[in-house]
């Protein structure tokens, strides 16, 4: 039976070692964070900084965002009002058709993992940002989008697509600039759909209050039963479904946990000395991965171009040492 490891040694020796065959990877908020990136719940991410008096709203709408920050990425919102969430994903949303932010030292990971082991099953990502497509070594299919995309648009209410420079130049001239107001223009006006005519058109991200991608489902029911190890990486583990993902592994599947402090435990995750199937690797995801890719030989393999300002000094001065 595996043994969950006790240190990046032990882990870089059991990704080795021919009893794992699969591994699979749930991501969040946090692999993401080096790019420039903020997360949602950390001070200074979406959550912490939204300004729901500058968003384009009703007084109810604006104390709903107040009492619940979240509320500007339900369905409930969008479907009354669109402007919330187009505010605040404008930057974002510009930043994303502009490649603003490259793939960090724990994405690249990913793809030296398929590249050298060919042991990586699936990438359950909880992010919108689409920084693991930038890791082209890694097959597509492997890659589920549990929340969806930032980076292609569609319409919330018929489904019909819109090509995503399009919908990035009518984000650019419709949707007011909430954080530099002398930017786009005063005032928000609808982006409407050109089949169904609602102004429905948005990323084609999940909002809170709406199903997922089957294909997520169909995933985990293919990917789990035979999963050796699952590396769950910079998520909160708040959020469900994704989060089923833990303790619907076999009891046989060794778990590790990259995050700066210890999350899950409500969902049977165990931190204690004495577990032998959970294993808390405690940071900062690209110190975490970076430490496990040296261990693993493979830093000869990380090309500082392709990453961002901080995770490209990361692996200089630990190339220099």
């Amino acid at each position: 039976m595996r043994v969950a490891p006790v240190d990046i040694a032990g882990l870089a020796k059991l990704i080795l070692s021919p009893e794992c065959k699969s591994i699979a990877v749930l991501t969040g908020a946090g692999v993401s964070v080096a790019s420039g990136i903020p997360d949602f719940r950390s001070p200074g991410g979406m959550y912490d900084t939204l300004c729901p008096d500058l968003i384009t709203a009703t007084p109810a709408q604006r104390n709903a965002m107040k009492h619940e920050p979240m509320a500007v990425v339900t369905w409930e919102m969008f479907e009354q009002n669109s402007f919330p969430y187009m505010e605040v994903r404008r930057p974002f949303i510009l930043g994303t058709k502009n490649h603003q932010w490259k793939a960090t030292i724990a994405h690249r990971f990913f793809e030296l993992l398929h590249v050298k082991t060919n042991k990586l099953t699936r990438i359950f990502t909880q992010n919108i940002d689409g920084l693991d497509h930038q890791c082209k070594k890694i097959p597509t299919e492997k890659i589920v989008n549990v929340h969806g995309s930032i980076s292609s648009a569609s319409c919330e209410g018929c489904g019909t697509k819109m090509d995503f420079v399009k919908f990035c130049e009518a984000v650019e001239t419709n949707i007011k600039d909430i954080y530099n107001p002398e930017s786009g223009p005063k005032e928000s006006t609808p982006i409407l759909c050109g089949n169904c005519k609602k102004p429905l058109v948005k990323p084609t991200t999940v909002l809170f209050g709406r199903s997922l991608p089957s294909q997520f489902f169909e995933r985990v029911q293919e990917d789990l039963p035979n999963l050796d190890l699952l590396i769950v990486a910079g998520t909160s583990l708040v959020v469900s479904p994704a989060n089923s993902l833990c303790y619907s592994v076999p009891q046989s599947t060794v778990r590790v946990i990259v995050n700066q402090e210890p999350v899950g435990e409500e969902l049977g995750i165990d931190y204690s000395p004495e577990s032998t199937h959970d294993f808390f690797a405690q940071g900062k995801c690209d110190d975490v991965f970076l430490e496990l890719i040296i261990a693993l030989g493979w830093l000869d393999d990380l090309n500082v171009k392709d990453l961002p300002p901080s995770s490209a000094k990361l692996v200089q001065e630990n190339t220099a040492n």
